[in-house]
């Protein structure tokens, strides 16, 4: 049975390379005991062929980076009884009192239901400066009413990472390195720009307009390019076997492991919190397309191509990473791929 399996799967991600939806791809599957299945094929560079190194391959996560460090960071915050997600953000900033953002709660944000802008893009209108991005963020108006629609928007992560580095008294990557990747295991995920000496490791994702030259180390988020690297929105770089570890945790109901974020935290995320309100979310989590809430397969994706899937009943957990923004930045080979593979896994 198992070997049928990883026939299908390789069939599936091989196919997906011929037909040029991605290079390279690497992908596991697992359980509460740990990976079950592995695999990888193509290449990370067709104008450099090399064999895809299924270990030690890094792959820019894109939006990933909002469950690996920005919802694992509310998670430890949260367990610890600093953060209160039901509190308006003007009492929990004094910064943002006054503005319209103050109503707003980090329950309202992890749902993508506060009501913020839906522009992504940083470029404008706050000029190039991290600290007069961060006060345009957080004193722009709102887009809609909070609580009233289910919008997905970078923005939302965005603030939230800026709402972790408050309460936190440090930036997002020391706080989440110390609290969730380092107790997990997790020794070589780190926001971009990568060292030197990891970069012909990176997978290469898009040319940057600005240099004509192919993305490779750098995060291909504009906005985490323009906050040096670290925001809530992208910028996490990882390889396959740490985010195993990650989503082996995340899977075992039964062990309250050594990070930050414990079991109470992720059956919290893992269930729905928009009520009526569609589509429905959980906190930065949302039921993978294809299945009905209920099943509770659970889903987040990223724009270069990644993917990352948790079936608590089940004690299942999958992931897909791929630098399919190497060929196209069109969503909907990706969009079949992912649907296919979660089709496998979770049957």
């Amino acid at each position: 049975m198992i070997a049928d399996f990883e026939v299908a799967i390789s069939k599936l991600v091989k196919t997906a390379i011929i037909e040029q939806v991605f290079p390279g791809v690497a992908w596991a599957v697992g359980d509460t005991n740990g990976t079950v299945l592995r695999g990888a094929a193509g290449v990370l560079d067709p104008d450099q062929p090399a064999s895809l190194t299924l270990p030690t391959t890094i792959f820019d996560v894109a939006s990933l980076t909002k469950v690996m460090a920005v919802w694992a960071s509310v998670g430890a915050l949260w367990e610890g009884g600093v953060l209160d997600l039901a509190e308006p953000l003007g009492s929990v900033m004094p910064e943002v009192a006054g503005y319209p953002l103050a109503p707003v709660t980090v329950h309202h944000l992890l749902t993508h239901t506060a009501g913020v802008p839906l522009r992504a893009n940083l470029r404008a209108p706050y000029g190039t400066e991290h600290e007069a991005i961060r006060r345009g963020v957080l004193q722009e108006g709102l887009h809609r009413d909070p609580g009233t629609a289910v919008e997905y928007t970078d923005r939302a992560a965005l603030i939230t990472g800026l709402v972790i580095e408050h309460v936190a008294g440090v930036r997002l990557d020391e706080y989440v390195l110390e609290h969730v990747w380092r107790p997990l295991g997790m020794l070589e995920t780190q926001f971009g720009p990568l060292p030197a000496a990891l970069v012909d490791r990176a997978a290469p994702t898009e040319i940057d307009e600005a240099t004509g030259l192919r993305l490779r180390g750098v995060a291909h988020d504009f906005s985490a390019r323009l906050l040096g690297g670290v925001c809530g929105i992208a910028g996490v770089f990882s390889p396959l076997s740490d985010i195993e570890l990650f989503l082996r945790y995340l899977s075992d109901g039964r062990v309250v492991g050594p990070a930050g974020f414990g079991q109470k935290w992720v059956a919290e995320s893992l269930q729905i919190h928009t009520g009526n309100l569609q589509p429905a979310r959980g906190f930065f989590w949302h039921p993978a397309p294809g299945t009905a809430a209920e099943e509770g397969i659970y889903v987040h994706y990223g724009f270069t191509g990644t993917a990352m899937w948790v079936d608590r009943a089940q004690g299942l957990w999958a992931t897909l990473l791929t630098n399919k923004l190497y060929f196209s930045r069109d969503r909907e080979p990706i969009a079949m791929i992912r649907d296919a593979f979660r089709a496998l896994v979770f049957n």
